[in-house]
């Protein structure tokens, strides 16, 4: 006999997911931009970037996820640390900021959706400057603007900005949207999960 519960269970939970994965409160509203612009230009972030650029994105926000293209250069040697001023690896003060934040990006709905380190230089080129010699790519996941400049602005990460900063030696990073992505999306990978649980759980009733 199937049981329902079981189902209805099964669906409460992805329901819980999606609540959490997507962003229900839609685009950016003129008095949150302001107010973020105001954070990014008092933080240190305003020291690295152009806000005009930023303020551009945050504008055209249309609510949907996004995707952050990350190219990295890890920086190598010794840096102070910047709490203790020891001599720390250069590569372990990244490896601090990255600590903290995947956490936060994890409980924003965010997430790695590709990771990947430099195995040779530069194979094809076209009107480029010379490989810095980049380390890493990472292609970010954003549930939304609203989520970025939540974390980029907030003191927590403000705090570890110079472990970013001492633990990188070049980087970019711009936002995209996938044109075509072949690697199944949480939206279904989540779905087919529960609905295999469910279903060996219903197995193993009707058996026992």
């Amino acid at each position: 006999m199937i049981n329902p519960w079981l189902w209805a269970g099964a669906l409460a939970v992805y329901v819980l997911f999606r609540a959490w994965y997507d962003n229900w409160r839609g685009p950016l509203k003129p008095a949150e931009i302001e107010a973020f612009m105001a954070r990014v230009e008092a933080g240190k972030s305003a020291e690295h970037n152009d806000p005009a650029i930023l303020r551009a994105f945050l504008e055209a926000d249309d609510g949907r996820e996004f995707f952050m293209f990350n190219l990295v250069k890890v920086a190598t040697g010794e840096a102070p640390h910047p709490e203790t001023g020891a001599p720390t690896p250069r590569q372990a003060l990244m490896q601090r900021y990255t600590r903290t934040f995947m956490p936060a990006l994890l409980a924003r709905g965010g997430h790695p959706a590709l990771a990947a380190r430099k195995v040779a230089g530069y194979v094809d080129a076209w009107k480029v400057g010379p490989d810095p010699g980049w380390s890493i790519i990472g292609y970010m996941r954003y549930r939304s603007r609203r989520d970025m400049m939540v974390m980029a602005t907030h003191p927590k990460f403000q705090s570890i900005h110079d472990f970013k900063i001492l633990g990188t030696a070049e980087t970019f990073s711009f936002p995209t949207r996938p044109i075509l992505m072949l690697l199944m999306p949480p939206r279904l990978s989540v779905a087919l999960v529960l609905l295999l649980a469910a279903a060996f759980a219903q197995i193993a009733l009707l058996v026992t």
